[in-house]
């Protein structure tokens, strides 16, 4: 299986560098037949790249610890499901996976142009494709091969890293290189649409599905990343500006603003410019998040450590922006639009603002994670800004991106009138009137809860309009009853409402965030056994604890009674668990969640007299981040949902 697999790369980045050879050939010479080849030896690439991950992964099931990448991510205890996840559990196999996943999307853009191959743009749409795969596959080929092999055979393997030995783990890593793979083909697209000179809206429209779904992947991959550091690294958060955290952070902003502005331009045919420089960004920030990880400039709990790889991935970046900011320029004249925004007061307007924020969040991240660098490359000593920096300068940026959000449906396009906007604010702002009162006399008086929780109640109100009266629309045209006029309406109009969909999410993510920050609370105590410690309402009383081995652990697990104003609420158990061939301990995190709180217990230490360390919290509305998280989600999803094409003269407008 070894040779299958190191043959299988060559043949893929051969294939890679055949099919770049013949598309370029083709468009010099404009024969069809060239391109036809080179579309087949894509196809084949996906092939090759389908077989040597086959091989990787086989690898691991039959414990081949003669294979260096094998025996540092497995061991024969391991359990079967974890051998797999550890395919992409490090530098090589992950960079596979990624060339694997990218070869399988090619395959897909083959199908979806088979009717457009006489297109000017798709052979350049190939052509890109092909030269990225070409980056990745001469990596793991020649640089960082997954099949290399040791001298000696070793009796056993490393074994996973214990904090990787995770339900979350085995999705979290390939939903994020989905989101990130997927921006590769609306990349591949606008370079096409340059380089061909057919600078219509055209490629956007067959690209928004690719961007929405790499975006909801980039989306899943990041929330499942913050319930992993949540339930896995005992710290009792979800989110801590890490470097890495961060990586993936900023290109989902960024995507964020390239979605909205599409609409802009699928709309108004404006913001062209704009639109190309964002896919562009978005493309090169999801690489620079793959950087992050392996070049070891900076210290995460997620990186690889220096891998020397980070040469190699900052020529690519650079060769990109270098590239596709020239064909900018160089196509600047067609792409610009004569037509311009007609008021500061419409909806185009307000899309620009949310992308101006997005930008603003996104550069102030970069900025903070980047800083270290910046300080030792002025000063000479590398300087670590920490969580208190992102969120005093974010805070302010995301609560003014959730009033944009709330503001874009009650504003027209084009113009608003007066009124219109009075018509249309006055529900959403009374009620953040009424709430804010009720928020005040509830006892929150800090500026920046209170803030947060008056413009979700301001945005949650505008959403739920728009339902409401879309729904009562549709019901009275059709004659249909409510129940049954709204979940036509969202399936009718699905694009629209799904987008509607996302924006509640948001709402519950803010609330979320907000409640689990500013009010929680937080007990530490060592106990004996019948001691109990108190946090809040709770108290948790240390009743016994108790050891058994289960697969390639030994695990210790004490049980805590848990009383809430004195009430019983059964027992919790938080555990220690010692893994095969590891040299620490993991604390394993036991909690009691309901839509109100988070009970969140952790055991730090046992003493040698079977006395504990407790680590306890109460993180108020902390599933609502989980709860937005996965709204957002089904958001997403619902509005790239296909559906019929129209018939001519369908006067069915909802």
């Amino acid at each position: 299986m070894v040779s299958i697999g190191n043959y299988s790369q060559l043949l893929a980045l051969f294939f890679s560098l055949t099919t770049i050879a013949l598309l370029l050939t083709g468009i010099m010479k404009n024969d069809f037949r060239f391109i036809m080849s080179g579309r087949r030896a894509l196809v084949t690439v996906t092939f090759f790249t389908s077989t040597a991950s086959i091989a990787l992964v086989y690898l691991f099931f039959t414990n081949n610890f003669q294979v260096e990448y094998v025996a540092s991510y497995s061991n024969r205890a391991l359990p079967l499901f974890y051998k797999a996840t550890a395919f992409w559990a490090g530098q090589k196999g992950s960079l596979l996976f990624w060339a694997w996943i990218l070869s399988l999307f090619c395959a897909v853009v083959v199908y979806n142009t088979r009717d457009e191959i006489d297109s000017k743009a798709t052979p350049y749409i190939y052509t890109v494709l092909a030269a990225i795969l070409v980056f990745f596959l001469a990596l793991v080929t020649f640089v960082t091969n997954p099949f290399d092999l040791l001298r000696f055979i070793p009796p056993d393997g490393k074994g996973l890293n214990p904090m990787l030995q995770n339900p979350g783990m085995i999705f979290h890593p390939p939903t994020l290189f989905l989101g990130y793979v997927g921006f590769t083909i609306p990349f591949a697209y606008a370079i096409a649409a340059m380089a061909s000179g057919h600078l219509d809206e055209s490629w956007l429209k067959k690209t928004r599905v690719w961007n929405v779904l790499a975006w909801v992947f980039l989306t899943i991959g990041i929330l499942l990343g913050g319930q992993w550091a949540y339930v896995e690294l005992g710290w009792g958060g979800y989110w801590a500006w890490d470097p890495v955290e961060n990586a993936s952070f900023i290109p989902w902003l960024v995507a964020t603003a390239f979605i909205h502005t599409a609409i802009i331009q699928e709309r108004r045919n404006i913001m062209k410019v704009w639109n190309m420089t964002l896919i562009l960004l978005t493309f090169v920030l999801s690489l620079f998040g793959t950087y992050l990880v392996r070049s070891g400039i900076l210290q995460s709990v997620h990186d690889f450590g220096a891998t020397g790889l980070g040469g190699y991935f900052l020529v690519f970046m650079g060769v990109i922006l270098i590239g596709g900011f020239s064909l900018i320029a160089s196509s600047y004249r067609k792409l610009r639009s004569e037509k311009v925004l007609e008021s500061y007061l419409s909806r185009e307007s307000t899309f620009l603002f949310n992308n101006v924020i997005l930008l603003a969040l996104a550069f102030s991240t970069l900025f903070g994670t980047l800083f270290p660098l910046i300080s030792e490359a002025v000063t000479g000593n590398k300087i670590t800004v920490s969580m208190p920096f992102f969120n005093r300068v974010n805070t302010p940026l995301f609560l003014a991106l959730l009033l944009v959000t709330g503001l874009c449906p009650l504003i027209g396009w084009r113009k608003a009138s007066a009124d219109n906007l009075k018509k249309n604010f006055m529900l959403p702002f009374l009620a953040m009137i009424a709430g804010m009162i009720i928020l005040l006399v509830a006892g929150i008086r800090e500026f920046y809860p209170l803030v947060a929780f008056s413009l979700c109640i301001f945005v949650a109100v505008t959403i739920l309009r728009e339902f409401w009266t879309g729904t009562k629309a549709r019901g009275k045209l059709k004659g249909e009853p409510l129940i049954v006029a709204f979940p036509r309406l969202l399936w009718r109009m699905r694009r629209r409402y799904g987008g509607f969909i996302a924006h509640l999410g948001l709402v519950f993510i803010v609330i979320g965030i907000t409640g689990s920050n500013a009010y929680k609370l937080e007990n530490q105590a060592t106990l004996t056994k019948g001691q109990a410690l108190n946090v809040g309402a709770y108290s948790l009383r240390y009743d016994r604890i108790g050891k058994w081995r289960e697969w390639n652990r030994e695990v210790y697990a004490a049980t805590l009674s848990v009383f809430k104003n004195g009430t019983s609420l059964g027992t919790i158990r938080p555990e220690k668990r010692f893994y095969v061939n590891a040299q620490q301990p993991t604390t394993e995190v036991s909690l009691r969640s309901t839509l109100l709180e988070d009970l969140y217990v952790t055991m730090p230490a046992i003493g040698r007299n079977w006395d504990i360390t407790l680590k306890v919290m109460v993180n108020p509305l902390l599933q609502w981040v989980w709860i937005g998280g996965f709204t957002m989600v089904a958001g997403g999803l619902i509005a790239i949902i296909p559906g019929r094409k129209r018939r001519v003269g369908s006067n069915d407008i909802l």
